[in-house]
């Protein structure tokens, strides 16, 4: 899953960026108001974390003019602990969460994944196919029951496919979701991924659709 961070405070923009990234996010992080406003229209983007005091542009200056412009990306914002009209505001300009700081990466992480479920249409905190189950929060995956290791990368491929079960995902999609813009990325990555996927959960987890991409299908 991807996400765009716009925080101008370097050490929680870095917390969030740093504590995301190690279990599988991939995080693009802006600090400035300006720059984080049009990064949405450049990347598809899971869900957003907005501060709302930046620099350049206001947070929600910036969220009223996406929603203004049909941007529909779960917003997460952050707010100054115990200020209910900055919450509010935010609610009201069309955020779909708040979280007021200062606050743990754990939280974080758990607004997010209940923000993305809930973009996705699913509402058990657990996925469930086939003979494979993952949890999107502690980023675990078990075949048959057992747990079965998987590197961040494979487990944000999983959950991208287990999101969009029974769509074809092409190859550059896969990459939007799975690499930031800081991230470099060869040109065999996704096609791996799908490789160690396959040889851990079963060659069956994922279809390849000739010249197309990759699905998952019930």
């Amino acid at each position: 899953m991807r996400i765009l961070l716009i925080e101008d405070d370097g050490l929680i923009g870095d917390g969030i960026k740093n504590g995301l990234e190690k279990p599988g996010f991939a995080v693009d992080w802006f600090s400035d108001g300006n720059e984080g406003h049009e990064a949405l229209f450049q990347a598809e983007y899971d869900a957003v974390i907005l501060d709302l005091g930046l620099p350049g542009r206001d947070g929600l200056s910036i969220l009223k003019d996406w929603r203004n412009r049909g941007r529909s990306e779960p917003v997460l914002i952050l707010t100054a602990r115990g200020d209910v009209d900055e919450r509010v505001a935010g609610l009201n300009s069309g955020a779909d969460d708040y979280l007021g700081k200062p606050f743990s990466l754990k939280e974080v992480q758990a607004r997010l994944n209940a923000l993305i479920r809930r973009k996705n249409g699913v509402s058990a905190p657990e996925i469930v196919y086939r003979n494979v189950t993952f949890n999107p929060q502690s980023r675990k995956t078990f075949l048959n029951g057992r747990e079965v290791a998987l590197s961040p990368k494979e487990t944000a491929l999983l959950e991208a496919l287990l999101f969009n079960r029974n769509k074809v995902l092409s190859k550059e999609i896969l990459e939007n979701k799975l690499y930031s813009w800081d991230d470099e990325v060869s040109s065999n990555a996704v096609e791996v991924h799908v490789h160690h996927l396959r040889k851990k959960l079963g060659k069956d987890i994922v279809k390849t659709v000739n010249k197309l991409g990759y699905i998952t299908e019930d």
